[in-house]
């Protein structure tokens, strides 16, 4: 009998010590919840209940002193202090609260403090991009250029893109560009391109060519994007033909585009479409907001390769076409073989399609034209001799089509142009 009196008081006090353990956790999950939603009101009276609801969780007390820190219509510093000092002693190892810390510290003006908080932050997580990025720039504030140039590139390893706001600071403090480069940026490619964009979009195109020319030394493996678009046309409107010829060569080759099929010796960029890449710089350019016409790739109709160019026009409009347009060096008074390759299907007007060659960076503004093709006609080669000027460097070569005479002719129909090609032509021997 007693036994079974004993045996029944066990199975009654197991469910209750189960049920007092469950309230127990769940008024610690409710409170830490409550307490949770008032952090995230991001308020400074949300924060106060939240480390008073949860004063053993140091997220709650960094989200306090973040406040008094970083509000700009409530800033205490010293209260933001002490509660990332009440954060630390319940988390000594964050990274986080040891960088805010540092910054709390400068900001009232206690450098030693700020420069041992920076340090315990950096020994806390030394791999962090941020960490390092925020000790350099105190360095940096301190002129400890140096220690200051070093964490800055530890940061640009970690996130590459940082590479164009490293090198702009670093160059407040050191005007010298090719002294600083290898000093701030390791040689990963990300971190040159964002600062060769950095140094373009800000006008500074010799330092982004010599930022060029470091990445160029590594070899990279690159996507052909806008920057290096950019770089050519800035050096074309500085005049450096030859630097942007050497830089779109090395573009080309690093992005897989330096074995193009081209016909031997034209200085044209892909004159048979065959990388189907448009823009600026040495590449063909499409026109833009011109009505009646669409261009495209046609893989099925071509000349030679495996596309070419398709022009389809509507029969809306007697347009004036110039474009697409592909800019080429050239060598000054020098004589030149310009061809290529036209098929037409049902042109109509008698205005076809041409090309048209015009020099690039001087005041002849003087202009040669093929003859053009209507009509529908095979692939039929199209040519003509030009000459350079004396101090032309530059041309630029252009699928044209001239508005017809007759207002209400309206061209329509379908050509395609291929195998586009600017030859010099070889000087006669001498003869003795």
């Amino acid at each position: 009998m007693i036994h079974r009196s004993s045996s029944s008081t066990r199975r009654l006090v197991a469910p209750a010590l189960a049920f007092v353990c469950a309230l127990f956790l769940s008024y610690f999950s409710i409170r830490n919840a409550i307490a949770a939603h008032y952090a995230g009101l991001q308020t400074l009276q949300g924060y106060q209940r939240a480390t008073r609801l949860e004063p053993r969780d140091f997220r709650n007390w960094h989200l306090l002193g973040r406040y008094w820190q970083y509000n700009l219509e409530d800033t205490d510093t010293a209260r933001a202090i002490q509660s990332y000092n009440v954060a630390l002693s319940l988390n000594p190892r964050s990274a986080d609260i040891w960088s805010d810390l540092g910054a709390a510290y400068e900001a009232e003006g206690n450098v030693g403090e700020a420069g041992d908080a920076f340090r315990r932050a950096k020994s806390a997580y030394p791999l962090s991009a941020e960490i390092s990025w925020r000790y350099g720039n105190f360095l940096l504030r301190q002129g400890e250029t140096d220690a200051a140039f070093l964490e800055m590139r530890h940061a640009v390893e970690a996130e590459p893109k940082r590479g164009a706001e490293a090198l702009s600071r670093a160059l407040s403090a050191e005007p010298h560009i090719d002294l600083l480069v290898a000093r701030v940026l390791p040689p990963v490619s990300d971190a040159y391109v964002s600062a060769i964009v950095d140094q373009i979009s800000g006008g500074h195109i010799a330092n982004a060519l010599l930022l060029w020319n470091r990445l160029a030394a590594l070899h990279p493996k690159l996507r052909l994007e806008n920057y290096s678009f950019s770089l050519v046309s800035a050096l074309l409107r500085g005049n450096q033909v030859a630097e942007a010829q050497r830089v779109w060569a090395q573009t080309a080759e690093f992005t897989g585009f330096g074995n193009l099929p081209e016909p031997a010796g034209s200085v044209l960029w892909d004159g048979g479409f065959e990388s189907g890449v448009f823009g600026n710089g040495f590449a063909w350019a499409l026109p833009a907001g011109v009505p009646g016409v669409q261009f495209s790739l046609d893989h099925h109709e071509k000349h030679s390769g495996k596309q070419s160019l398709r022009l389809l026009f509507n029969g809306r409009y007697n347009l004036q076409l110039l474009g697409p347009c592909v800019e080429a060096p050239v060598q000054p008074s020098t004589a030149y073989n310009f061809s290529a390759w036209i098929r037409t299907l049902s042109i109509t007007t008698e205005q076809g399609i041409r090309f048209q060659l015009r020099p690039l960076g001087t005041p002849d503004n003087s202009t040669v034209v093929t003859s053009d093709l209507r009509g529908t006609q095979p692939w039929t080669r199209v040519e003509i001799p030009w000459i350079s000027g004396k101090n032309v460097q530059e041309t630029q070569v252009c699928v044209a089509r001239l508005p017809s005479q007759e207002v209400d002719d309206k061209i329509q129909g379908m050509a395609w142009v291929d195998d586009v090609a600017l030859v010099p032509v070889a000087p006669e021997p001498r003869k003795p």
